[in-house]
């Protein structure tokens, strides 16, 4: 039986004048691909970066529909980030862009995905909530300093080198990528999110409640949004989710 995965995308541009942020996403009868661009490199830079990785993606990985899924995955993010360098050469006002990047791959009952930097990848199962993604910020090397004592966990929360990247795409060599080792099995009801990282204005508790709540992805994204607006963050970043409900039908 094909399953019809059913999806949402919203973005805001919160306190920013400008959004670096782009999201794609392809549905077939029976399967989706979904990506998340969170843009770096100021106005311009960003925005194209972002838009750039996006595209090439979504296209590389349609256009190998006949390799394994984890090879098409790995293939379009290498696409990606050799757009973004493409793009930026000879272009001196684009130096310094980049991204990070999420890239998903629903079929029936799997996930399988491809990320590089800090942007989360949420499951919600039930009452629980799980990030899949590894964070390529500083904010886990930190917070491991916490862990053993050498730091405080205030100042772990506190450090201003947390959004510090260790990994994006940039044009050039990729220095972490984050996949899993098998697919991961999908429930009924399950909820995947894909957000760039101005979603950690909330806290996780708070995603579920929103999520469960709304009980279809286009309320579910919009009452995100409209919760990280509530928070009044005055430094509230772009905010971009993609919201993909496995419905309960499924086998």
């Amino acid at each position: 039986m094909a399953v019809s995965f059913r999806y949402a995308t919203r973005a805001a541009q919160g306190a920013r004048n400008y959004q670096e942020d782009a999201a794609s996403v392809r549905a077939d009868a029976d399967a989706l691909t979904a990506v998340l661009a969170d843009g770096m490199g100021g106005h311009a830079g960003g925005a194209v970066a972002s838009e750039v990785a996006s595209t090439a993606f979504l296209h590389t990985f349609h256009d190998r529909a006949a390799e394994d899924v984890r090879v098409r995955l790995a293939r379009s993010l290498d696409s990606a980030n050799a757009a973004i360098a493409a793009r930026a050469a000879g272009s001196p006002s684009l130096a310094g862009m980049g991204c990070t990047l999420i890239g998903a791959a629903f079929q029936p009952g799997q996930l399988e995905w491809i990320s590089v930097g800090d942007s989360p990848l949420f499951l919600v199962r039930r009452a629980e909530i799980t990030r899949l993604n590894a964070d390529h910020s500083l904010a886990p090397e930190i917070d491991r300093l916490a862990e053993i004592g050498r730091i405080s966990w205030d100042d772990a929360k506190s450090d201003p080198r947390r959004h510090i990247l260790r990994s994006a795409l940039t044009g050039a060599e990729i220095d972490l990528i984050d996949g899993p080792r098998a697919p991961l099995a999908l429930e009924p009801d399950d909820v995947v999110i894909l957000a760039s990282d101005g979603i950690h204005s909330l806290v996780n508790a708070d995603i579920v409640r929103i999520v469960r709540e709304a009980g279809a992805p286009d309320a579910a994204a919009e009452a995100l949004l409209a919760a990280v607006a509530d928070a009044g963050d005055p430094h509230q970043d772009n905010t971009t989710v993609v919201v993909v409900w496995v419905p309960r039908d499924a086998p």
